[in-house]
């Protein structure tokens, strides 16, 4: 066997990039958003904060807090058949209304 060569990282240039006019920096707003439990919200992970990211495959998906722990939420996704539970920092989290 080979053994697999990378990181999580690897080949995530095209969705880690941001637009010309998004600013390169953090926001405050984005740290400090508060979600309840039941909200939907969007996973788009922001390249500028890498605590708290979850693994590129589920880049662009939606889901549902479940919960809080710590500074993260508890997302629940739906990946093809099985429910699966993601630990996101709210940076990385979008609310969908």
């Amino acid at each position: 066997m080979v053994k697999r060569i990378g990181s999580l990282m690897n080949k995530s240039r095209n969705k880690l990039r941001k637009s010309i006019r998004e600013p390169s920096r953090v926001r405050i707003r984005s740290f400090l958003q508060n979600f309840k439990e039941g909200d939907k919200v969007a996973l788009k992970a922001d390249s500028a904060y890498q605590k708290g990211m979850y693994h590129l495959r589920f880049h662009g998906k939606t889901g549902l807090v479940v919960g809080k722990s710590g500074d993260c939420y508890r997302i629940k996704i739906k990946d093809f058949e099985k429910e699966k539970t993601l630990i996101v920092h709210p940076v990385h989290l979008k609310k969908i209304e």
